[in-house]
């Protein structure tokens, strides 16, 4: 009985490399699974709507911030009665009563 079980443990221990060997094979025999995946990207585009004659109401001089400092942006002085503000990455030279955009300098 003990000769029967050391030659089936001997055995196993022989043929577990072959019995693995042949599994690894048959992974590399299968074609390749390929899987495709379809990816949409939406871009939107905000275009700025700043033009020269443009009234800018009250809920949109909130987004400004006045530019106090404006030789420190390469600026002209304001004429009395406008303002220089940052709108986005724009300069505009509003009224400061009527809010009509007098001149636009793009920023960098």
């Amino acid at each position: 009985m003990k000769k029967i079980f050391a030659a089936l443990l001997s055995a196993s221990f022989l043929l577990s490399p072959m019995v693995v060997s042949q599994a690894s094979a048959d992974d590399y025999r299968r074609p390749p699974v390929v899987v495709q995946k379809k990816v949409i990207v939406e871009k939107t585009v905000v275009r700025p709507h700043w033009k020269k004659g443009y009234r800018v109401n009250a809920n949109e001089r909130r987004w400004f911030h006045d530019v106090n400092d404006y030789r420190r942006y390469r600026l002209a002085p304001p004429p009395r009665g406008y303002r220089w503000v940052r709108a986005d990455n724009d300069y505009l030279l509003i009224g400061i009563t009527s809010g009509v955009i007098s001149s636009i300098i793009a920023g960098h």
